[in-house]
């Protein structure tokens, strides 16, 4: 009986590293890219204009052999990832600011080459009327902000794409697909206690949430894998908090240039929180197209980042 069983035993040995030889993989060559060069083209950029046309458009082109895609870091807090190589971005903060950009070639399996290098680039796009609108005329003013919640339709939803209302084009202009909330919504009352300070600066305008918490629509909760149309804090809505910038700069979105709402057309001026910042729906790290601001009222659209939905939100003074 002892021998049968050593027999066993040594059978089975063999049988369990035979099958650990037959589950082998070839992972083949891992290459790290070699020779990554980066060209840069600073939209209006000569001997008289430095640091470009005041734009703030830059392209970049990466190269590099055994590539088989590119991170671009901006240095403003933007990044994006491409197998083309070839990026196009758009600084905002107003004045001459440099950044420290970093691009990184990604080979097999993940191994990576990068570099890094300055970048001064000019903004000077400028909306007094918009600031003083926004936080007050002088420098140290400030106002603070709150959802216009007492009016219907104080938010909306609409198509964010031309290409998606081929049957309306005027669609995109305006909350065309969810525009029937009423006033003081029971539903959205944990949101009604966001309150948001703008303060003029020398540098520009500043933003601060003071109040919380975040409302996450379902469009955007199935995206960072929450419950949808629910309220908050920052341990989800990591950026809500902290003292940020504001950019202004020319709207670019079809829109913003070619739209109306209620027959009146857009201000064709965008602004962008930075760090992450938004103003209580929080859909991802957006620019907000001005359809209309007066000195107590403000009324917004972004869009949410590689979606179809474009947000509606108005709020007034507090």
């Amino acid at each position: 009986m002892k021998k049968l069983k050593y027999f066993i035993s040594l059978s089975l040995i063999l049988a369990l590293f035979t099958a650990c030889e037959e589950d082998t993989y070839e992972f083949g060559d891992i290459t790290t890219p070699t020779n990554l060069v980066i060209t840069l083209d600073v939209v209006g950029l000569d001997a008289e204009n430095p640091y470009g046309d005041g734009s703030g458009f830059v392209t970049f082109t990466a190269t590099a052999d055994n590539a088989l895609s590119y991170e671009f870091k901006f240095g403003d807090g933007v990044s994006t990832t491409t197998t083309a190589g070839v990026s196009t971005h758009r600084y905002t903060q107003v004045g001459i600011n440099s950044y420290t950009v970093v691009v990184i070639a990604f080979g097999t399996a993940g191994v990576m080459t990068s570099t890094a290098f300055e970048l001064d680039v000019l903004n000077s796009y400028q909306d007094l009327e918009l600031e003083a609108f926004l936080a007050g005329t002088n420098d140290g003013d400030s106002k603070t902000w709150v959802w216009a919640s007492d009016i219907d339709r104080f938010v909306g939803l609409g198509p964010a794409n031309v290409s998606d209302t081929s049957d309306n084009p005027d669609w995109v202009f305006y909350d065309a697909w969810w525009n029937q909330i009423q006033a003081n919504d029971t539903d959205k009352a944990c949101m009604y206690t966001n309150e948001f300070v703008f303060t003029k600066t020398s540098n520009g305008l500043t933003f601060e949430q003071t109040q919380g918490p975040a409302w996450i629509p379902g469009t955007y909760a199935e995206v960072i894998g929450v419950s949808p149309d629910q309220c908050y804090d920052e341990a989800i809505a990591t950026t809500m908090f902290g003292l940020k910038s504001v950019s202004l700069f020319p709207a670019a979105s079809y829109a913003a240039i070619n739209g109306t709402y209620n027959e009146l057309p857009y201000r064709q001026t965008s602004f962008k929180i930075s760090d992450g910042g938004f103003m209580g729906w929080y859909v991802g790290d957006v620019e907000y197209d001005i359809i209309s601001v007066t000195e107590n009222s403000l009324f917004v659209r972004c869009v949410q980042p590689d979606s179809e939905f474009a947000w509606y939100a108005k709020y007034k003074v507090q």
